[in-house]
């Protein structure tokens, strides 16, 4: 079993900057893929950002392209989202996940393990 604690939401405005961190524990990090999502009120959990087990390989969703980045740092087992440029419709809960798989899920179903969620709004 993964335990997962993210950290550094809060209210930014639009345009802003914020940096997301997800500290793992329990189980070898550098072994599986993780990824980031996203819930706003009324509205389904999706994908944000995955990255497979090296951080080699990463998927975005058309919504972020271009303004996030998902990295990890399997030394620290930590996983970062930075997210820059950000918009009035950035505003939801976001998790990080861990999968049993090492390369890149997209579907949440494919993830055993989540974290508590950190709220991020963005003003505009």
């Amino acid at each position: 079993q993964v335990q997962l604690v993210e950290s550094g939401g809060g209210l930014v405005q639009a345009g802003g900057s914020l940096r997301l961190s997800c500290l793992s524990s329990g189980r070898t990090f550098r072994t599986y893929a993780m990824g980031w999502f996203r819930q706003a009120p009324g509205k389904e959990r999706d994908v944000v950002a995955a990255i497979n087990w090296i951080g080699r390989s990463t998927y975005y969703a058309d919504s972020v392209k271009g303004r996030f980045t998902i990295s990890r740092d399997n030394a620290k087992n930590t996983l970062y989202l930075q997210m820059n440029s950000l918009k009035p419709e950035d505003t939801a809960v976001y998790y990080c996940a861990a999968s049993g798989q090492s390369v890149v899920v997209l579907n949440p179903g494919d993830y055993d393990s989540w974290g508590q969620g950190t709220q991020v709004t963005v003003s505009s």
